[in-house]
């Protein structure tokens, strides 16, 4: 359905409507988009903008994911239902084929071009973007996304189609400006589930039988997934995109850890909950449960977003059932892998996977 959205000012207990500001917006949001991507979407890296193709098309802006996934962004500005999602495919089929020589060098094409500053390499850039060394396949697959104000009814539709009949990862964000005085205030909805777009779970892909086994990743720098593989526990935070998901794990279930970049690292059984990470305790030396945040010099890094419950860390305790180091992680060419948190994979690629787990773990 089109985005209607309201915005309401609230002034003693009376309510005075936030006018929407129907001006070049569109024109502005690709400037906003490129100075700061996490308002679209926190797991993006930013890697080209005004991306020529060999089909003599131009991208508007070109990111890439922490699974190392292209993500192709497309305003729409006055260009025509057809036009866009066109367009869109165009990109996608140019964008599917770029090997990682011509994705770095469009990176660096970017930097020179539009970032001020020391150039670096794209795996500097990723590390400091996710905190992880960027996975040796880059490029697996890619999404692609609309960006506009609002979209007409068939436009929705053929989304909508292309995602659900083709298995294409396609999608809209919806971005509108209220104005409150001399203030503006950007607002932002998808239209369709970002989680499940990301992780291609569409109905080519969601129509299999889930085999109840749960993927996780551990996206943390190596001392906290050790930390985490000896004291029982994984983490998600840094915003609810990452964290929420971690409420699929009830106690009963049954993980497979995933460190991008290295690979698998432990299979293990829930045993309690998500907590945030200034409620989650341990047993110390003594046999008191203590917190973990006192104990633990790797975990005590993860309480710096404690006073703000959307980008808070939060954890979720685990009996490891088998483990390896990070340095030792299980990986083989065919593994399934995705930047969400939790996922529950509905794939033929999930199953060959824990199957192969399976026995590299010694897992009946």
């Amino acid at each position: 359905m089109p985005l209607e959205l309201g915005v309401w000012r609230i002034d003693n207990g009376d309510t005075q409507p936030v006018e929407f500001a129907a001006m070049d917006f569109e024109n502005r949001l690709e400037d906003i988009l490129h100075k700061n991507i996490d308002i679209a979407s926190p797991n993006w890296l930013i890697i080209g903008r005004q991306v020529p193709t060999d089909y003599g098309g131009i991208i508007d802006l070109l990111a890439m994911d922490r699974d190392a996934n292209l993500i192709v962004i497309e305003l729409k500005r006055d260009k025509t239902p057809r036009d866009i999602v066109a367009q869109l495919l165009d990109y996608g089929s140019w964008v599917a084929h770029l090997e990682v020589e011509h994705i770095t060098q469009i990176f660096d094409e970017y930097q020179r071009k539009w970032q001020k500053g020391k150039i670096v390499s794209i795996d500097e850039a990723f590390k400091e973007a996710f905190g992880a060394t960027i996975p040796e396949e880059m490029n697996a697959s890619h999404e692609l996304v609309i960006v506009a104000a609002s979209l007409d009814h068939a436009t929705e539709r053929v989304v909508g189609y292309l995602a659900e009949e083709y298995g294409v990862r396609i999608n809209a964000i919806f971005f509108r400006v209220f104005r409150d005085g001399e203030r503006e205030y950007l607002s932002r909805a998808w239209l369709r589930d970002p989680m499940e777009v990301s992780a291609g779970l569409a109905k080519e892909t969601t129509t299999g039988e889930w085999n109840g086994e749960y993927y996780v990743t551990f996206g943390y720098p190596l001392e906290v997934v050790r930390d985490g593989l000896a004291r029982g526990y994984i983490v998600a935070g840094g915003g609810a995109w990452y964290s929420r998901t971690l409420e699929m794990l009830e106690p009963g279930a049954r993980i497979w850890a995933y460190v991008p970049g290295a690979g698998y690292v432990g299979v293990g059984i829930v045993s309690e909950p998500k907590k945030a990470v200034d409620d989650f305790t341990v047993k110390d030396e003594g046999g008191n449960e203590v917190p973990l945040i006192q104990v633990s010099r790797p975990a005590a890094s993860l309480n710096r977003y404690a006073a703000d419950p959307d980008k808070a860390d939060y954890l979720v305790r685990i009996n490891w059932l088998k483990t390896v180091d990070p340095e030792h992680a299980i990986k083989e060419k065919g593994f399934f892998a995705n930047q969400n948190s939790v996922a529950r994979p509905r794939t033929a690629k999930w199953n060959y996977t824990v199957e192969r787990l399976k026995l590299r773990f010694g897992i009946d």
